[in-house]
């Protein structure tokens, strides 16, 4: 949505001449094609006099808003209203508002957050329609709820890095080999929970019995609808107190839903998941390490976060707010999202499976995929590979085997373009780093564990 509603904007502006439109010119197909990175490194290789003033501007708040820089998005944002008013019709304008909450929650200033939304329906509710108006009344009654609490305040104790022990278990039938990572030693509230790991869920998500039995305060005006393979309704609570090993974590907010897809063989893999902690928590922990020889989340404490430096990042946030990250399959480079919650390998998107269509029907398996989701469950074609060069975070390995999409997967929560890796894959290495503060993967070392026999669950 905000690519199309940023070229609307743009097909009307007065053409430049020379080298300024030939960088314009880049940074709309950059934009066009949600190519973030690729906008990151035209923005920061041009002089900035080059590029037209709106288009700057407007470059700082995407970049901002999708490399999960808000320091530089917000004061892009207040300069964007203030100077570039006569540039932004109704949609733009409720697009960058809805960019300017989003980023002004993250840095805890909810109240403004709210205010943005606010004043923008105030200005636009006449040319919106019903639907429009509830999303943002609704996102605006959110934010104006968190400001009552402060929320993600982190402390580490007794030590300057934090340690979250975690297991690798299996689930769903035994011949799939699928696993997910289960955090031990966590409460909240004061009572011991069971939490799974995803770094592929937006936000938080808690069952209604959990938020229930673990005294959750329900936040007044958040009811909403949340969609995966159908609908389910939802609202918003808060945790006054989350631990995880020697990390605590206060007022964490959770969405309240069911997680379960009704179809009784599918939810085998989902039935004993009733909290998922999402990347909206991580985020907010700045820097987070997979370490598979230990099995610990290893976070540094608030005095130890990561300042930014001049690394260009491999990772970004898609259209829906999920993480991507740059990898290698098959010498295809590929933008995947990294999904910690998937419990195979993964699999690539139809992209790939048209650039290498020969290739994959010559050496792929054709399989039928089952795919359970919030509300529903579907069923798939698709081509498994086995022994694919794989490339990820500054090392390289074949990993055993990985499925192909042959079409998109519309209301799977997968339909990234380049695919998902799951919590297999991020196994095949001796950790994966997530450095949210510079928006970079990187990984260890190959594992040389038997990982085929499941020699890692511990």
């Amino acid at each position: 949505m905000l690519r199309k509603i940023f070229l609307a904007a743009c097909i009307g502006m007065t053409s430049l001449i020379g080298f300024s439109q030939s960088v314009d010119e880049k940074i709309l197909n950059a934009i066009n094609h949600s190519d973030w990175l690729g906008l990151d490194s035209i923005y920061n290789s041009v002089p900035k006099d080059s590029i037209d003033p709106y288009l700057e501007i407007s470059s700082r708040c995407v970049l901002g808003y999708q490399l999960n820089r808000p320091d530089v998005s917000i004061p892009a944002y207040q300069e964007l209203f203030n100077t570039q008013s006569e540039n932004l019709d109704l949609n733009n304008m409720i697009s960058f508002a809805v960019m300017f909450s989003t980023d002004l929650n993250k840095v805890g200033e909810n109240e403004l957050a709210a205010s943005a939304i606010n004043q923008a329906l105030d200005v636009a509710r006449q040319d919106l329609d019903s639907v429009s108006i509830a999303n943002l009344t609704t996102r605006a009654n959110w934010y104006s709820a968190l400001a009552s609490y402060k929320p993600f305040q982190i402390q580490v104790n007794g030590d300057s890095v934090g340690k979250v022990p975690f297991a690798i278990t299996p689930v769903g039938p035994k011949e799939k080999g699928g696993v997910l990572m289960r955090l031990r030693e966590s409460k909240i509230n004061g009572v011991p929970a069971d939490i799974m790991f995803d770094t592929g869920c937006t936000f938080s998500v808690i069952s209604p019995e959990m938020a229930e039995k673990y005294g959750m305060i329900p936040l007044d005006g958040t009811e909403i609808t949340v969609k995966g393979l159908g609908e389910r309704d939802a609202y918003f609570v808060i945790a006054k107190e989350l631990q995880l090993g020697n990390v605590i974590v206060r007022d964490v907010p959770f969405t309240v839903t069911s997680i379960s897809s009704g179809h009784n063989e599918a939810d085998q893999y989902v039935n004993d998941i009733k909290i998922i902690l999402g990347n909206d928590l991580m985020l907010q922990l700045k820097d987070i390490t997979l370490d598979f020889e230990t099995n610990n989340l290893i976070i540094p404490s608030p005095a130890f976060i990561p300042v930014r430096t001049d690394v260009r990042p491999n990772m970004c946030y898609a259209d829906s707010r999920n993480l991507l990250c740059k990898c290698e399959i098959h010498d295809n480079p590929l933008l995947m999202l990294i999904d910690s919650g998937n419990t195979s390998y993964g699999v690539v998107g139809e992209t790939f499976f048209e650039n290498n269509k020969q290739y994959v029907l010559d050496n792929g398996l054709k399989d039928t995929v089952r795919l359970a989701g919030i509300g529903g469950v579907k069923y798939n074609e698709r081509y498994i590979l086995s022994n694919m060069k794989f490339s990820l975070g500054g090392h390289t390995l074949e990993i055993p085997k990985i499925d192909v999409r042959t079409k998109k997967e519309i209301g799977t929560g997968i339909e990234c373009e380049g695919g998902v890796l799951g919590l297999r894959s991020f196994m095949l290495f001796s950790f994966v780093r997530l450095n949210f503060v510079d928006f970079v993967l990187t990984t260890g070392a190959p594992r040389t564990s038997n990982i085929e026999a499941l020699n890692y669950i511990k």
